[in-house]
């Protein structure tokens, strides 16, 4: 008797949030991106008391989840955690919306915006290079890497470490596999890398943007992103072009972090956000194209001072 009730219920209130133009944009934001409410009122261009008076609503209502980041909520869609019936009109509201002349301008707004945050990443890699080595083996031990070269395996092919840092992990994994190919935006960590790397033939360093990878499309038989998604501000993105250059039957390895609260940690680290949930994780590399997603935890090193980290792998379909 219940459920006969409450469904019409949610469905004429689910409604209803998506009967208004400020929401749906709110939406469709939200579902790309993680971000406050500062972040919303200069991508609408509304006032605070306007976004923040619907994003209640659409938190009330179940469309969003937040989370607090220092003195900042941040605001993020989780398709996944949407009552099946609730992400049907979703898929359907955002189907009718393609070519809405304002998402265009949104987009370009956010763009902006999340450039802004890049520009803040690379500042803190910029003065963190020399000491990378040292605070990433602090945070998380020594063996972390060893997982993903081990995910790898077998020997022998081209292998793209994008995100490469100083090159420690593609210095590693040059001894196991025929061809490594690292890619990182931050000047300071490729010259470190060239430091490490320079006697290393079978390694090539690149300069480049994670979202426009250098690398031909199905170079590669295989690429990992290890502690990369937690800096990167647009992940989808940069997970596609992981995808891109992956050869059909090629294979995609993530190490990261697992969600937390440790706000500390995030800001001394430089991180983004707070890290990633499994299914998370799964979801953009499917989205990214990738399938056999698969995901589990890292069990900590004894030594290790931050948060648990996660293995992800996904192929690029024959």
């Amino acid at each position: 008797m219940d459920t006969q009730i409450t469904q019409p219920d949610s469905l004429l209130r689910w409604m209803a949030s998506l009967a208004d133009a400020t929401r749906l944009r709110l939406l469709r934001l939200v579902q790309r991106h993680e971000l406050g409410v500062s972040d919303l009122c200069e991508v609408l261009q509304l006032p605070q008391s306007t976004v923040s008076r619907h994003l209640k609503l659409l938190g009330d209502e179940g469309w969003t989840v937040s989370r607090r980041r220092g003195t900042t909520n941040l605001y993020r869609m989780v398709l996944d955690e949407l009552e099946p019936a609730q992400r049907q009109m979703w898929l359907l509201a955002r189907e009718q919306t393609e070519g809405w002349a304002a998402l265009d301008q949104d987009k370009l707004r956010v763009a902006e915006r999340l450039r802004q945050r890049s520009d803040e990443a690379k500042s803190f890699f910029d003065s963190a290079a020399e000491q990378w080595g040292q605070m990433r083996e602090a945070m998380y031990g020594p063996t972390f890497g060893v997982q993903a070269l081990l995910a790898l395996l077998p020997s022998g092919w081209t292998v793209a470490d994008l995100g490469c840092g100083t090159g420690a992990l593609a210095f590693e994994l040059s001894r196991h596999v025929g061809r490594v190919i690292g890619v990182d935006n931050a000047p300071a960590m490729l010259d470190a890398a060239r430091r490490r790397t320079g006697d290393k033939k079978n390694i090539e360093l690149r300069q480049g943007d994670l979202e426009s990878l250098p690398i031909e499309d199905d170079e590669c038989d295989a690429a990992m992103m290890v502690l990369v998604l937690t800096y990167l501000v647009e992940p989808a993105s940069a997970l596609r072009e992981m995808a891109r250059v992956i050869r059909p039957g090629g294979k995609a390895v993530i190490v990261d972090v697992m969600r937390h609260d440790r706000e500390g940690f995030r800001r001394e680290m430089g991180q983004q956000n707070m890290g990633y949930e499994p299914a998370e994780v799964c979801l953009l590399l499917e989205e990214a194209g990738l399938t056999s997603c698969c995901c589990t935890p890292i069990a900590p090193h004894a030594d290790a001072k931050g948060p648990a980290l996660l293995l992800c792998t996904g192929e690029k379909a024959d």
